[in-house]
């Protein structure tokens, strides 16, 4: 577990799922959970709505981030994000701010194939040998 026992859940069968969630991990001193390892983690699993398949989620112990508003705190947990915490913390305050971020999060999910012509990786389900580690 990390220092802040915050949690990225993710799509690990997606290469630009997978891309930016390894990119911002280390950074924003998050561990990495795929959806094929929810099993594993039933403590996880309870806490994910219905639908959670739908998109990105970030736990930490005093809150769950969902979709747009996941990545948008992995972003402001990392080393590149810290500086514009306060921006965000202050756009959050701005009603259609968060309707926005989803929108801009829905654009990129939804064109996941094309955005990942430039930024992907192969995704941890697609790995050979990673069964034994």
């Amino acid at each position: 577990m990390t220092d802040t026992d915050a949690v990225m859940v993710f799509d690990d069968d997606c290469g630009f799922c997978t891309y930016w969630a390894e990119y911002f991990a280390p950074l924003a001193d998050v561990r990495l959970v795929g959806f094929s390892d929810l099993d594993d983690e039933p403590e996880l699993r309870e806490r994910l709505p219905p639908e959670y398949e739908s998109c990105s989620h970030l736990l930490t112990p005093e809150a769950r981030y969902s979709c747009g508003a996941s990545f948008e705190e992995l972003f402001a947990r990392s080393d590149l994000g810290r500086p514009a915490r306060p921006i965000i913390e202050r756009l959050r305050r701005i009603g259609a701010y968060g309707q926005l971020r989803e929108w801009g999060y829905r654009r990129f999910a939804h064109n996941r194939v094309f955005w990942g012509r430039f930024t992907s990786r192969t995704p941890p389900v697609r790995r050979e040998g990673d069964a034994a580690e």
